[in-house]
């Protein structure tokens, strides 16, 4: 690991080490960013397929939008205190 390090800091010397780590950190959160709105619109786009199709049945509904819909109602519920603080 320190050889790598070694050779990084001579190939772009000392002072380009805090530019380079400065766009690694910035790539890396515009990463996550396009991740988490991927995964938005994905949620959005399963809910309004849902929404726009009365006769949907349980089996229609993927396991992950049931799993978020409970998250989301627990969450509900621990925030409004219908959960015992024992139990949080």
């Amino acid at each position: 690991m320190g050889l790598i390090l070694a050779v990084i800091f001579l190939l772009f010397g000392g002072s380009k080490l805090p530019q380079l780590a400065k766009a690694l950190g910035q790539s890396k959160k515009a990463f996550k960013e396009g991740l988490s709105e991927g995964e938005a619109e994905e949620q959005e786009k399963r809910r309004s397929d849902l929404a726009g199709n009365p006769s949907a049945t349980l089996s229609a509904v993927d396991d992950e939008a049931l799993f978020e819909e409970a998250r989301r109602r627990a969450r509900l519920r621990v925030a409004e205190g219908d959960i015992p603080a024992e139990r949080k």
